[in-house]
């Protein structure tokens, strides 16, 4: 049964043809290259170019050129690693959760956010390879058959990430592409060239939309999609035990796992509201991204937001109630008034006090301002990152080894040059590639029609 009445929720303004759609959504794929989308590719390969630089200036020299200290041995490195893949959380969320629960408002939405999550997880996972200090060994965190009988050392956080970062890259990728097939299918058949028919060919499998090949896709995905919910919740519940194993004030705490998990699709969430703004304005697709769309992801920002913000007052209130010194000082003196603490007020304001904007529906409607919340949001979920890392190792348990961490060029270089890299494989994913499924849609048109009229067009 289906969660969403097709009259009450516009998911799609007007009933265009098959063809109309197709010609609509596939448009993007053969139109020349615009001034802007020319611009827009060459800044963020230049962005690109500037990060494989500080990646080959980091190996190099090796990590020294970071500003990590002792005892911030966690820097920029692991804060940019948690903030990436929580940013890809929201693409699994939209294509497998709510497609399990039957939510129409994901259609539109969902092929770009499977690919904003494959972007952000590849920029995560550099940052632990760059971390290792030497990641010609990064092999050493498989647990493949050695001859010398070394294995990983399972008690470190580090094979954890390994095996759970690529099992959530390698799972988001098959959802992703299986959803592609008959797509990719519709571009062979109207590809203006000899080229580019073999090309999409070769990638649609023998797509012929068959009674026998819808059985077995159907099937496929809906499996995928029941493979995929569970990892929503246990890759970044792993990510954060990193921190919930250490006997450090500020991370020892059982809430972590649901806390991170909240605030990845938070951050997620935000990231796919200032990707499909520009999108449905530059592409002009109000009919098929409708403020419908806007208004909903609007309404999981503030739940999430409200998740997150209670979290951040239990933390408080575990600390005061355990009676712990440590994490009493951690809390009420290191967070809120000691050295970087600039950003940890910064992250109460983007987090806690910005998405109470969207309480009002013009609000949640406008782009305007929804793409700022979403940008703000962005802001202070990595402002959220970089407090429990840096600021907690700063003041540690002996203040002899209080130290104030300070990044370096390399910090900000990385940091800024993964934006630049997975804006430039998103620009290239919305030139090759369908970025809104148009067999869905075709079919959720179908649906609408069916209901409204009684009858199958």
């Amino acid at each position: 049964m289906n969660l969403e009445p097709a009259i009450a929720a516009p998911v799609l303004i007007g009933r265009p043809s098959d063809e109309a759609l197709t010609t609509q959504l596939l448009e993007p794929m053969w139109r020349g290259y615009t001034r802007r989308f020319v611009l827009a590719l060459l800044v963020t390969a230049v962005g690109t170019l500037w990060l494989l630089f500080a990646a080959g200036y980091t190996v190099v020299r090796g990590i020294g050129v970071w500003g990590n200290n002792i005892p911030v041995a966690w820097a920029f490195g692991i804060t940019n690693f948690v903030w990436w893949i929580g940013i890809g959380h929201a693409g699994t969320f939209i294509s497998a959760i709510l497609l399990l629960l039957e939510q129409r408002w994901r259609t539109s939405i969902n092929r770009f956010a499977e690919a904003m999550t494959l972007f952000a997880v590849m920029q995560a996972g550099l940052f632990p390879l760059l971390h290792l200090g030497r990641p010609w060994f990064a092999y050493w965190l498989i647990p493949y058959p050695a001859t010398m009988r070394v294995w990983p050392q399972w008690k470190s956080a580090l094979p954890w990430d390994a095996a759970a970062v690529s099992t959530y890259f390698t799972v988001s990728l098959l959802f992703w592409y299986l959803g592609l097939i008959p797509d990719l299918a519709s571009l062979r058949d109207r590809a203006p060239d000899r080229a580019r028919r073999i090309l999409y060919g070769i990638f649609a499998l023998g797509w012929r939309g068959s009674a026998r090949h819808y059985r077995h896709y159907r099937l496929a995905y809906g499996l995928l999609a029941g493979l995929c919910t569970p990892l929503v919740v246990s890759v970044h519940s792993i990510v954060s035990s990193d921190f919930a194993i250490a006997q450090l004030p500020g991370w020892h705490s059982t809430i972590f796992p649901p806390y991170f998990v909240a605030g990845a699709i938070f951050s997620g969430f935000a990231m796919v509201v200032t990707l499909l703004i520009p999108i449905r304005r530059f592409f002009h697709l109000e009919n098929v991204l409708t403020k419908r769309h806007l208004e909903n992801c609007a309404k999981l920002l503030l739940v999430t937001g409200w998740i997150v913000f209670y979290a951040y007052i239990l933390e408080f209130f575990l600390a005061w109630y355990s009676g712990d010194t440590y994490e009493q000082y951690t809390h009420w003196h290191a967070l809120l008034g000691g050295p970087n603490a600039w950003v940890f007020w910064l992250t109460l304001v983007c987090n806690c006090v910005v998405p109470q904007v969207l309480w009002s529906q013009t609000a949640r409607t406008s782009e305007a301002i929804l793409l700022v919340v979403a940008i703000l949001i962005n802001v202070g979920m990595w402002g959220e990152r970089f407090s429990i890392i840096v600021l907690s190792l700063q003041r540690d348990f002996l203040t002899s080894s209080w130290r104030i961490y300070g990044p370096t060029w390399v910090d900000w270089s990385i940091l800024f040059g993964t934006i630049s890299f997975f804006s430039f494989l998103f620009l290239l994913f919305l030139r090759f590639v369908p970025f809104i499924p148009l067999s869905e849609v075709k079919e959720l048109k179908s649906e609408l029609v069916h209901e409204e009229t009684g009858h199958h067009p």
